[in-house]
């Protein structure tokens, strides 16, 4: 994907929103990322990489799909459990493949965290196919 091939071209500008409500399960003390009753940092990002995949899946070809590779995220505030978090995603531009987004967190109260975020656009079946060979390979290196 290159810049001018149309695809490219479209997402730059893509945006999405996901809203979910906190649940006890979505807590740091649940998941086991801290000792506090408030969203947790980890569904902090799955709310994120939730609306960048919704983002840009309209554009992308048919087979494709998008994997995370980095994040840099600032969780600056709690979030408690019955708030509605919502996480908004705007791809800011796209080099071959790489697929650059900001983002935004935030619940009735304000904001709640906000950052970066990459992914990449693979073919889904190739990807998945080296996952399963890749494990495969280390399995046999342990036997």
């Amino acid at each position: 994907m290159e810049p001018g091939d149309g695809v490219a071209d479209q997402l730059v500008g893509a945006e999405a929103t996901v809203e979910w409500p906190v649940t006890p399960a979505m807590t740091a003390r649940n998941v086991g990322s801290g000792e506090v009753n408030v969203l947790s940092t980890p569904w902090v990002l799955a709310l994120v990489e939730r609306a960048a995949v919704d983002a840009v899946a309209p554009h992308l070809p048919s087979g494709s799909t998008t994997v995370g590779t980095s994040v840099n995220l600032a969780h600056s505030a709690p979030s408690v459990v019955g708030r509605q978090a919502r996480a908004h995603v705007l791809v800011e531009r796209v080099e071959g493949r790489k697929i650059h987004f900001s983002f935004q967190v935030s619940d009735e109260a304000g904001q709640v965290a906000r950052g970066s975020h990459v992914r990449v656009i693979v073919d889904r079946e190739r990807f998945e196919r080296a996952a399963v060979d890749r494990a495969r390979s280390k399995d046999q290196d342990r036997s």
